[in-house]
């Protein structure tokens, strides 16, 4: 019996499938049928169908504004579990136990989605005043604590091209100013760790540090959050700050980071 090559048994029309779930990538959100029908060379009718059966089964969405089509939270879904399954989460669960037990305040762990952080697990401590889970938000970067470590280690180089570009204010507190969001972004880059103290929710506060893996590329951020009148300065900087750098620290380890 002959074998047959594995190429032989491709679908083309899964492949033309993934062809356009492979076109949102990171620097694009959205896309209309007429640039994805110029981008995979296929005739329009052809695309419309593609997007209409991702969005059936939770794929694809459409912007019902704009009409340009952006992925579906069965993507998330997907990521998540692959995730679990291949380091970061599964890596993470000991690590946000233990900050929960030895901070006495919640704890999550984090990735950037398009322009927004997104919180995978979340842990609460047992007490009747803590942060509680908003696991799955689309988080601001500007005004957060993990997103602000996104907007220093991503990349490397200027700081300054990483600055989102609309930096809505959510509270009194919330930096809108660029030069000034700039001037804390150094400061993280030197100490390691970032802060929000009611930048985003003026009862809330949060520390985060960069996790990294083998590729010495960023995976994700360790975060630290709770109510802003336990998560004063001067805790921050004597318990906060020293464990969770810690955690970030062992994290990375365990995935890989040499560093």
């Amino acid at each position: 019996m002959v074998r047959r090559e594995k190429s032989n048994y491709v679908i083309r029309s899964v492949s033309h499938a993934f062809d356009v779930l492979e076109q949102f990538n990171g620097n694009v959100d959205e896309i209309g049928v007429t640039e994805l029908s110029k981008r995979l060379k296929l005739h329009k009718n052809n695309v419309f169908r593609l997007l209409a059966t991702l969005e059936a089964r939770g794929y694809i969405e459409q912007n019902k504004i704009t009409e340009n089509y952006r992925l579906g939270l069965k993507c998330l879904q997907l990521g998540q579990i692959f995730i679990h399954q291949m380091g970061l989460l599964l890596q993470a669960k000991s690590t946000l136990k233990e900050l929960v037990k030895t901070t006495k305040e919640s704890a999550f762990v984090a990735i950037r989605k398009g322009n927004a952080i997104v919180p995978l697990d979340f842990l609460e401590p047992v007490r009747a005043v803590r942060a509680v889970s908003f696991l799955g938000m689309a988080l601001p970067p500007h005004c957060t604590a993990a997103g602000k470590i996104y907007l220093v280690f991503e990349t490397e180089g200027g700081l300054s091209r990483n600055l989102p570009e609309r930096m809505e204010p959510y509270t009194e507190r919330t930096i809108s100013d660029r030069q000034l969001l700039l001037e804390q972004m150094k400061e993280i880059s030197v100490t390691g760790f970032a802060v929000e103290q009611g930048e985003f929710n003026e009862d809330i506060s949060s520390v985060a540090v960069p996790v990294r893996d083998y590729t010495r590329m960023l995976v994700g951020a360790l975060a630290i959050v709770g109510p802003s009148h336990r998560l004063a300065a001067e805790t921050i900087a004597k318990e906060i700050a020293p464990a969770i750098l810690r955690a970030g620290g062992d994290l990375s380890k365990r995935l890989g980071y040499a560093g």
